[in-house]
């Protein structure tokens, strides 16, 4: 989609477009990335449900952090943008400018992915000692601030100390990238438990707004950048059946691809999978259908 406005920024998932000096325009695609490489096949309504759920959970957390959200009224877009709401509703939010940090704001609660490989090595994840005997999956004594540098597109994240972050933006300022990050987490973790999923780790996005706040931006607590395990089936020591796309990685790792670009065409079976794990992870956390929120959209 091609949007009369100037591109800002055209990310894995995400196009980020100026409206002018204050706002942009935040359009989530049906891309999917999968070991920061895009994939060729899109996952029908993911970029709705990405959409949705965050517009769900600024809602729930507001009170903890403001966010960037202006609307997701696509008919109180700009003008200029009216022969395009059909294509834009659903999955776009007028937000905010925001001056963003330079780094992924990770909060774990669980023991998995980079973490895992990082505390095998070392015993320690961001510099975080973690208690002997720990396996894929374990729950951590307390959730932990494990902050990464931002990553070009096609490049790896990279997990850092908080005293590499410090280094960056302040000692005040990470303070505040940990305090929020970590008081995100533990609502999210609370509202998940609570409808029998466990959130195992999360990636937020800050930014200073116009009058100097800390602000989310961009999207939170949603299937791509949160892990999401069903509680019922929940066993440590292994791989966690999953509403985020690990179902797609798993799918990948069994192909033998060797996670360099171009990734390979995902069959008509784990396409229909993925999409139904979008789904249910968004009626799942929000109590209500998907198919209302796009028909009310």
């Amino acid at each position: 989609m091609t949007l009369p406005l100037p591109l800002l920024a055209r990310g894995k998932v995400r196009e980020l477009y100026e409206v002018d000096e204050e706002h942009v325009l935040l359009v989530a695609s049906d891309r999917l990335s999968a070991y920061d490489v895009v994939l060729p096949t899109p996952i029908p309504d993911k970029g709705a449900v990405l959409t949705g759920l965050s517009l769900w959970w600024f809602g729930q957390l507001r009170d903890l952090v403001p966010d960037h959200l202006v609307t997701a009224d696509v008919s109180e877009y700009p003008d200029e943008l009216a022969p395009y709401a059909d294509a834009l509703r659903g999955r776009s939010m007028l937000c905010r400018r925001l001056v963003m940090q330079p780094v992924e704001c990770v909060a774990r609660g669980y023991l998995t992915g980079s973490g895992l490989a990082e505390y095998r090595a070392g015993g320690a994840v961001c510099g975080v000692a973690l208690p002997d005997g720990l396996e894929d999956g374990s729950k951590l004594p307390s959730p932990i601030f494990t902050p990464a540098t931002k990553a070009e597109a096609g490049e790896h994240d990279e997990n850092v100390s908080f005293e590499a972050v410090a280094a960056v933006v302040g000692p005040s300022v990470a303070e505040e990238l940990r305090r929020i990050t970590l008081a995100v987490y533990e609502r999210g973790a609370a509202l998940a438990a609570a409808r029998g999923i466990l959130l195992a780790d999360t990636k937020l996005e800050l930014g200073f707004d116009a009058a100097g706040v800390l602000t989310l931006g961009d999207e939170v607590l949603t299937p791509d950048s949160s892990r999401f395990w069903p509680a019922a089936s929940y066993e440590p020591g292994g791989p966690q059946a999953s509403y985020d796309k690990q179902y797609v990685r798993d799918w990948l790792s069994a192909s033998g691809w060797d996670r360099t670009a171009p990734g390979p065409e995902l069959p008509p079976d784990v396409v229909e999978q993925t999409r139904g794990r979008y789904v249910e992870a968004y009626e799942r956390l929000t109590g209500s259908s998907f198919e209302d929120y796009l028909r009310e959209s």
